[in-house]
């Protein structure tokens, strides 16, 4: 295989997952409702702020890599390594994104059950995604994607 068709091979694309562990935390609430935000706290509004920040990253995560000429999706080569925007804080914030917005959507909706399927969808991006990534652009790129390991943290 060429090294310009080479991908990650993640077992899973991300968007799909983010969506399966949505779907899966909307229909535990809808087999099992669970309120968990106290009664104090406007939700919607927390949640929906919780969200819309996570969204934030996410969008302002992919507007940096499309920028820099490289490609987002997993099933796609990286042309380039990133180190600009939130890629100088994170490796990878739009998994962090995800993260955030299964947050919010768990106190907007008063429903503990995204946080429950947040656990195995982070499971599957740590080991099925950013793993295989990693080890992708060590092939890929070499030192220099292994100085930029060094001076930037997986995750916060």
């Amino acid at each position: 295989m060429s090294e310009n068709s080479e991908t990650a091979r993640v077992l899973v694309r991300p968007p799909i997952a983010w969506a399966v562990a949505v779907i899966a935390g909307f229909a535990l609430d809808w087999l099992e409702p669970v309120p968990f935000v106290p009664d104090d706290l406007p939700a919607g509004l927390v949640g929906a702020v919780v969200f819309m920040l996570a969204l934030a990253l996410g969008i302002w995560a992919i507007d940096t890599m499309t920028r820099a000429g490289t490609n987002v999706p997993t099933n796609r080569p990286t042309t380039a390594i990133v180190e600009s925007g939130p890629y100088r804080f994170t490796r990878n914030p739009i998994y962090i994104g995800m993260f955030g917005s299964l947050v919010g959507l768990a106190i907007a909706f008063d429903t503990p059950w995204p946080l429950v399927t947040l656990v195995p969808f982070a499971l599957v991006i740590r080991y099925g995604v950013v793993a295989r990534e990693e080890a992708y652009l060590e092939r890929k790129f070499g030192q220099a994607y292994r100085d930029y390991r060094k001076r930037v943290r997986r995750w916060l």
